[in-house]
């Protein structure tokens, strides 16, 4: 494990693998950098992955209060360290991050979004503008369960019935002791309406990945988010879902990004 020193302070930890043009891995909701790991190995012979612990997770410091633009610097020292500029692969919340980050003006030379989790359309529900305050509320009352299940129902779209299946999971410690960073995660993806004039303003090349098995909510957004890129392009991983699938999905990323800049947006999306 490495670090880096971001601009207030806090370190992040890292690891790094393999040998070439640098690609920075973000991961979503209740994960830390094991979650892409097994992408970052399977990516490794033809690049240099910083696969990392997004703050206050991991290895990973955190400094209050917490912001997202903190979020950005500490993709900006990652870069940095990698020898700018890099590409940037974000995974669910951590794709919305992504976005958020190439449109602040750091040096990213190519996007990859995994299901960045947006409103395709007016006719999905917003999350409620509240909703990272309760989580931080229940967090500070000791109440990491409760911040689970409520980012589980609220932002996840997960039935309560369901989730209350999963309580005595053998994965559900894992889940509450990052529960602090799903106030985070709340304010990344804000109320969940799609930013087209944000994302409209990143004029790097950049892939979108969906699932054909994952949610209708997670394929419309990734159409979505490809219409209002100007140089975006959609893959669309045959039998997969919303979880990554290291073998499916590095050979998309590994062409896309061995594509020379301004060469994907003249290619028809790679849809089934």
């Amino acid at each position: 494990m490495s670090t880096v020193t971001s601009a207030d302070g806090t370190l992040i930890a890292f690891d790094r693998f393999g040998d070439g043009p640098p690609v920075i891995l973000a991961a979503g909701a209740f994960n830390d950098r094991s979650a892409t790991e097994p992408l970052a190995r399977a990516l490794e012979p033809r690049f240099t992955l910083l696969n990392y612990d997004r703050r206050g997770r991991g290895g990973s410091g955190d400094t209050a209060p917490y912001s997202v633009q903190r979020e950005i610097e500490d993709i900006a020292a990652l870069i940095s360290a990698a020898g700018a500029p890099a590409a940037v692969f974000g995974y669910s919340s951590g794709a919305s991050l992504a976005l958020q980050a190439a449109a602040s003006g750091l040096q990213i030379s190519k996007l990859v979004l995994y299901e960045p989790p947006f409103n395709p359309d007016d006719s999905y529900p917003t999350l409620p503008g509240d909703l990272a305050s309760r989580l931080a509320e229940l967090v500070a009352a000791g109440r990491r369960g409760d911040a689970v299940e409520l980012y589980q129902i609220t932002a996840v779209g997960m039935p309560a019935s369901v989730v209350e299946q999963m309580r005595h999971a053998p994965f559900r410690p894992s889940l509450e002791a990052i529960a602090h960073t799903l106030a985070y995660d709340a304010a990344v993806v804000g109320d969940r309406s799609l930013p087209a004039g944000l994302i409209g303003s990143i004029h790097v090349p950049a892939l979108v990945i969906s699932g054909d098995q994952s949610p209708p909510f997670l394929q419309a957004a990734a159409r979505a988010v490809t219409d209002a890129l100007p140089q975006g392009r959609l893959h669309v991983l045959a039998g997969r879902g919303h979880d990554i699938d290291p073998e499916a999905t590095a050979p998309v990323i590994a062409d896309f990004l061995g594509t020379e800049p301004g060469g994907s947006s003249a290619r028809p999306p790679d849809v089934p």
